[in-house]
């Protein structure tokens, strides 16, 4: 049963504010540190923003997903994965990369706080997963399932698909690609902005904003 602590209109809210800030954080980090540089530039990976101009950008935007995840109320299953997600985004946050642009996973060479940063991301991913293949598609009401409803359940599962293939193509294109190709073809900023992209789909759509329906 959904808790009854947050009116729709709130948990709406919380949902399109998740989602709009991962749709929009790879691009607002990505085209802002090129115009601050002066030149069509890529980040090394989103992270790595955290060590140029676009630092509060950085920041400021893991930090408010953070805390809408935390104070995120729907089931109870929703509320334990919201904290631990919300509380793992502003660990990112606050516990930068050690080695600019480059680290995903921990490294030996990564230090502690390149350590908690590369535990954290990959909690928050796999929050992530969890949400769309499990979570969102869920069916809360006791009446038959929606056509609207089916089809955001279509669109979970190919959200949650698409951040596993991010995430697995910037971890394999980093461990096998030449450091000269990786410096040109950039994967972990890639793979990370299709794993944020599709995490912030998928909240907006659950925000029922679109293909707007009876949640079920």
């Amino acid at each position: 049963m959904a808790h009854v602590s947050q009116d729709s209109a709130t948990i709406r809210g919380l949902r399109v504010g998740v989602g709009a800030i991962g749709i929009a954080l790879p691009f607002v980090v990505t085209i802002g540190h090129a115009l601050q540089v002066g030149r069509p530039e890529l980040l090394s990976s989103i992270s790595g923003a955290y060590h140029t101009g676009m630092r509060d950008i950085f920041v400021g935007s893991l930090c408010a997903v953070g805390v809408f995840l935390i104070f995120y109320r729907y089931t109870r299953l929703d509320d334990i994965l919201g904290t631990i997600a919300g509380l793992a985004a502003i660990c990112v946050a606050m516990f930068p990369t050690s080695v600019p642009g480059q680290q995903l996973l921990v490294t030996a060479a990564g230090g502690p706080v390149g350590a908690i940063h590369g535990i954290a991301a990959a909690v928050l991913f796999l929050c992530m997963v969890c949400f769309c293949f499990f979570l969102f598609p869920r069916s809360v009401l006791p009446h038959a399932m929606t056509e609207q409803k089916k089809t955001r359940n279509v669109i979970y599962y190919v959200c949650g698909a698409a951040i596993l293939l991010g995430l697995g193509l910037a971890a394999l294109g980093h461990a096998f690609l030449p450091d000269d190709v990786i410096g040109r073809v950039r994967p972990m900023l890639w793979g990370e902005s299709v794993a944020v992209l599709a995490f912030g789909v998928a909240w907006l759509f659950k925000s029922n904003t679109i293909f707007r329906g009876a949640e079920s």
